[in-house]
């Protein structure tokens, strides 16, 4: 644990599209921040008039969340929208310009104008409770110290937890593996026999990139959904974020949102690839040899990389301490508040993995928060 003991009303952890939403969010509704001694107020704010404080810890050594470690090629058409953070409309971006230029740079410029108390380079180790009082606090162990919090924010996302499967003789293989979180570009694959694994977005935008210079050969566990109509966000969206929202509850471990969508076919990598042949998708081999992998019909097809594309999992090793885990081996939710510790909230996670729904999560976090504090100061003012 560390030396120095802070004290915020609510820390949120991390700096990505949630974590600045919810930032957004306490400030207006008149948290004042703290400045990194704890001391506060950062940017401003009458401490005396407002209902707590609070502050933004965020691992990273510069504003854009996981968009700043994104690949190259990863460009502004490609992506799949990035929503407006809450009171800031973006200026319309460049389709050729990376994502991980762009993005960062608007939430530079989101940070700047709301002079927002983000402290960072500030990695959280362990969320755990300080006693055993349901009512009690939070202590929020960082890099930098540690924070006594009544609320925890928690929006990390998923980019620090990868997701690497393990198939018999994976050790001896030869060749390169990389998780897409290691991409750099399609050159250093270029003339490779590549097997790429994933049947999400990424796997298949990055099969259509590489097998320009490469021979790729596709694997999926399931056979790919393809729309080949338009996505309506009055229908099938909200069918979605209903599944999604189900299996948070329920606290059902999360999923790719592709799995539950499919892929549209109208996107254009997803055309390219169709046009070019090279969208042929195999089931998932059965183990990896030495100089190849051994395919579900007993052949051996030989390749030099093998490019996982199996997504992510939400990063939350930091909050085992407070044993948040239901039977089906998922966090069950109620909204953003996870069940097991009604302290803390979750967004980025479940139903509000994308962008539009991470903005939506960190304005219903902090509306919880302000009614669970008015709530006690009112019992408070009753009991006297």
């Amino acid at each position: 644990m560390g030396q120095v003991l802070r004290t915020a009303t609510v820390v949120v952890i991390g700096a990505g599209q949630a974590g600045l939403s919810a930032a957004h969010h306490l400030q207006r509704r008149g948290f004042v921040g703290l400045g990194p001694d704890g001391a506060g107020p950062s940017g401003g704010g009458d401490r005396s008039r407002s209902p707590g404080t609070y502050v933004v810890l965020d691992a990273n050594p510069a504003p854009g969340g996981a968009w700043q470690h994104r690949w190259p090629s990863l460009t502004m058409a490609t992506v799949n929208g990035i929503f407006d953070l809450p009171g800031r409309v973006q200026e319309p971006p460049d389709p050729d310009e990376p994502s991980r230029t762009a993005v960062p740079r608007y939430f530079t410029a989101y940070e700047r104008e709301l002079a927002l108390p983000i402290h960072r380079p500030v990695r959280v180790s362990a969320v755990r409770r300080a006693d055993d009082d349901p009512r009690g606090r939070l202590l929020v162990e960082t890099s930098g110290g540690t924070w006594l919090a009544r609320y925890v924010v928690n929006a990390t996302g998923t980019w620090e937890n990868p997701l690497l499967p393990r198939y018999p003789g994976q050790e001896t293989f030869r060749g390169r593996q990389l998780h897409v979180r290691d991409y750099r570009d399609a050159a250093e694959l270029a003339g490779l026999r590549v097997a790429i694994v994933g049947g999400g977005i990424s796997g298949v935008q990055l099969l259509e990139e590489i097998s320009r210079g490469a021979s790729t050969f596709w694997y999926t566990r399931r056979e790919p959904v393809f729309l080949e109509g338009e996505f309506e966000p009055e229908t099938t969206g909200r069918a979605v974020i209903a599944q999604v929202t189900a299996d948070a509850e329920a606290g059902r471990p999360g999923r790719s949102i592709a799995s539950y969508t499919g892929l549209p076919a109208t996107i254009p990598y997803v055309r390219a690839a169709r046009e070019r042949g090279v969208l042929s998708r195999r089931p998932m081999f059965v183990a990896i040899e030495p100089t190849g992998v051994r395919e579900a019909d007993g052949t051996l097809t030989p390749v030099d990389a093998i490019l996982w594309a199996t997504g992510f999992r939400p990063a939350l090793s930091h909050l085992d301490p407070l044993y948040l885990h239901g039977p089906l081996a998922g966090i069950p939710v109620t909204g953003t508040r996870a069940d097991r510790e009604p302290r803390l909230h979750l967004i980025g996670f479940g139903p509000s993995q994308s962008t539009v729904g991470a903005n939506r999560a960190g304005r219903e976090a902090v509306g919880a928060i302000v009614t669970d504090l008015a709530r006690q100061r009112d019992s408070a003012l009753t009991s006297r």
